[in-house]
């Protein structure tokens, strides 16, 4: 197994364990959603997998599986939701990191599960692709292809909240905010996201094709 292969199953393995451990912390009862109140356990589940975090995480976990068994494709599909995970990684660790983490209050293995997810996952992720690619994966298309996943979570987060009267970040919390503050904050995300996007794109230029086939 040559490095390259062997940091992406790295990245799988502790991406996996972070969604686990999250999961069946979920699962126990614990407060690693931070909620003050404990829902029942359907309840807690589908939380859970409703936050664009998770998401982010499953992708990383699929595309460097993917890599690490070298069964990955330069498809559109392919080259998209790769993208997406690395992209919607490092929007969900600048967001916590800068915006939620100091609201939250968690300790043991709740705080594990957190700093696993929400910082581990996508150092180990952003830093994978861009020492080791692969490279030639990001064009113009992908970029706006990438935005489709992020906007059918947001559909689904605004469209469930107004059921159930709960979202799972502040920022676009619509019983808390505004709607006008809350397009506003969407707007913002969306824009830091593209700019990641378009980051990647001219990184994935830039970046030499012989470095990257020497590192891995």
């Amino acid at each position: 197994m040559t490095r390259a292969r062997a940091f992406h199953l790295l990245t799988f393995l502790v991406t996996a364990f972070a969604l686990v451990l999250q999961l069946v912390l979920v699962v126990q009862g614990h407060r690693v959603l931070d909620e003050h109140h404990r829902p029942d356990l359907a309840t807690r589940v589908v939380r859970y997998f409703s936050y664009l975090t998770i998401w982010s995480n499953i992708l990383v976990a699929w595309s460097t599986l993917s890599l690490a068994l070298g069964r990955d494709r330069d498809t559109r599909l392919w080259r998209v939701l790769r993208l997406d995970a690395v992209v919607l990684i490092l929007l969900a660790g600048v967001v916590h990191f800068f915006f939620l983490r100091p609201l939250l209050d968690l300790h043991e293995w709740d705080l594990v599960a957190d700093r696993s997810l929400h910082l581990i996952v996508p150092a180990l992720a952003v830093g994978g692709w861009l020492v080791l690619g692969p490279r030639g994966r990001v064009d113009r298309g992908d970029v706006l292809g990438a935005l489709v996943l992020p906007l059918a979570w947001l559909a689904y987060t605004l469209v469930r909240g107004a059921f159930v009267s709960w979202y799972p970040y502040p920022f676009i919390d619509v019983d808390r905010h505004a709607h006008a503050v809350v397009a506003l904050n969407c707007a913002g995300v969306a824009a830091l996201m593209l700019a990641f996007a378009w980051g990647a794109l001219l990184l994935d230029r830039r970046l030499s094709p012989a470095a990257a086939r020497t590192a891995s």
